[in-house]
C-alpha cells in the first residue's frame, strides 16, 4: 500500500498550506501536489510513532474525536455489509478521512491486514484510537462471521456513550462556569472595592457597624497574605487529587459520591447506564460473558460498583447467577437486578440489559435536566445575595455617614 507524505507548500495565492498526500513514493506525492497548483518546499514520509506520539499528548497534535471514530465505524458498517473486501474498505476510508491522526491509523491498519492480519489484531496496536471494548468486538465479530452486523452496534455504542458524555458535560457546564464567575466577582469586590471605599471610611474617622469592620477585615487580610492563601488552596488541591487517586483513597472517595445528596444519585445512575449499554453491546456481538464482565467493570468508573461486578463474575466461573451477588452488594437497584435476574432466566440478558440501559439513560437525561433547572435560579439568588449583602453592609454606612454631613 502507497505510504502517506506530510507536505508544506504555497498555493497558486501565494498563501502556505500544509496536509497529507498518498503516493508511491516522494517523486511521485511531489507531481500529485504539483497537479493541484501547490507549489512544495517541504515533504517527507509520515511517520506513524511520531503521529501517534503527538496524539498521547492533550491540546497538541491531531486527537480523534468519539464523533470521528462513530462516524469511521459507521462507514465501515456499509462497505463490509456490502461485501467490499476488508482491504479495499479500508482503503475507501483512508481516501476520504479528512483527520490527519485517523488517516495515518487507519493506513497503517490496511497496511497490517493486507499482510495478514486479523482486523482486530491490526486495530489492537493503536489503543490511543481504537479502545478494548472496540478490539474485542472487531474479534467477536471476526470469528462469528458478523462483522457488519458487530461494527453497527460498536457504532450504536460510541454513539450511545457520546450521547450520555455530552449531557453531563453541558449539564455541569453552566453551574461550573456560574461558581467561576461569583468567584471572581468576589475576588474582584475584596481586593479592589472594599479597599477604595476603605481609605474613604477612614478619612472620615466615623463609628462603623461590626459588619463593615469584618469585611474592611477581610479584605485586608486577604490584600496582605494572598500568596498564602493561595499556596494553602493549591497544595489543598494537591493533596485532594492525590489522596482520591491513591489507593487507599479511591473507595473512600467513590463511596462518597455516591452517598453525596443530589449527584449521589446520578453518579450510580450514569455507572449502571455504562455497565448495562457496555454489556448490552457485547453480549449482542458475541463476546462472551466474562470477558464482557471485565470490560464492563473497567468502565463503571466507581470502585465499589466495579467490585461487585467482579463478584458476580467469580459467581459465574462457579456456575451461579450474575444477580444474586449485585443483589448483595446494595450497589444496583431492585429493578435492575430483577430484569437481570429475567434475562439469566429466560436467556434475553442482553436484551433486558439493552432496556435497562435505555431506561437509566432517559432517566439521566430527566435528572440532569432537572438539576440544571433548579440550580440556575438557587445560584443567581445566592450570587445576588452575596452582593446585596455586601452592598448593605459597605455602601449603606457610606450613606449614613454622608447624610449626617
Amino acid at each position: 500500500m502507497p505510504p502517506l507524505y506530510d507536505y508544506k507548500a504555497y498555493a497558486v495565492d501565494g498563501k502556505a498550506t500544509k496536509g497529507i498526500v498518498e503516493a508511491e513514493n516522494q517523486k511521485a506525492a511531489r507531481q500529485k501536489l504539483k497537479k493541484q497548483s501547490l507549489a512544495v518546499f517541504e515533504i517527507y514520509e509520515k511517520s506513524v510513532a511520531r503521529q501517534a506520539a503527538q496524539n498521547s499528548v492533550p491540546f497538541f497534535g491531531n486527537r480523534v474525536s468519539g464523533k470521528e471514530i462513530s462516524l469511521m465505524t459507521r462507514q465501515l458498517a456499509s462497505l463490509v455489509k456490502a461485501n467490499i473486501p476488508l482491504v479495499d474498505a479500508l482503503n475507501a476510508l483512508v481516501e476520504q478521512s479528512e483527520t490527519p491522526a485517523l488517516k495515518v491509523v487507519l493506513a497503517q491498519t490496511r497496511q497490517d491486514v493486507n499482510e495478514g492480519l486479523s482486523l482486530g489484531k491490526a486495530m489492537a496496536k493503536h489503543p490511543k484510537v481504537f479502545d478494548t471494548i472496540f478490539v474485542n468486538m472487531i474479534e467477536a465479530g471476526e470469528s462469528s462471521g458478523t462483522l457488519g452486523l458487530v461494527l453497527v452496534r460498536l457504532a450504536e455504542l460510541k454513539e450511545a456513550q457520546m450521547r450520555l458524555r455530552s449531557k453531563v458535560v453541558s449539564g455541569m457546564t453552566y453551574p461550573a462556569l456560574m461558581m467561576g464567575v461569583a468567584s471572581l466577582l468576589m475576588i474582584g469586590i475584596f481586593t479592589f472595592v472594599i479597599p477604595q471605599l476603605t481609605k474613604v471610611f477612614v478619612s472620615m474617622n466615623k463609628p462603623l457597624p461590626p459588619s463593615t469592620k469584618a469585611l474592611m477585615f477581610v479584605s485586608d487580610t486577604l490584600i496582605t497574605y494572598w500568596y498564602i492563601f493561595l499556596t494553602a488552596f493549591v497544595f489543598s488541591v494537591w493533596s485532594f487529587l492525590k489522596f482520591i487517586k491513591s489507593p487507599a483513597g479511591i473507595p473512600k472517595w467513590d463511596a462518597f459520591k455516591l452517598k453525596a445528596p443530589i449527584v449521589g444519585p446520578l453518579i450510580r445512575m450514569i455507572a449502571i447506564t455504562r455497565f448495562a449499554t457496555t454489556m448490552a453491546t457485547l453480549l449482542g456481538s458475541g463476546v462472551p460473558i466474562l470477558g464482557a464482565m471485565i470490560i464492563a467493570r473497567n468502565l463503571v468508573g466507581n470502585s465499589l460498583i466495579a467490585n461487585a461486578i467482579s463478584k458476580a463474575r467469580e459467581n459465574i466461573t462457579e456456575g451461579q447467577s450474575i444477580a444474586e451477588p449485585l443483589r448483595k452488594s446494595g450497589q444496583f437497584p431492585p429493578l435492575v437486578i430483577h430484569m437481570i435476574s429475567i434475562g439469566e432466566k429466560t436467556g434475553e440478558l442482553p436484551e433486558m440489559l439493552k432496556n435497562v440501559a435505555e431506561t437509566y439513560e432517559e432517566q439521566v437525561n430527566n435528572r440532569i435536566e432537572g438539576m440544571t433547572a433548579l440550580l440556575e435560579p438557587i445560584m443567581i439568588i445566592g450570587m445576588g445575595g452575596m452582593v446585596g449583602f455586601i452592598v448593605m453592609t459597605v455602601f449603606i454606612p457610606l450613606l449614613e455617614i454622608s447624610n449626617v454631613n
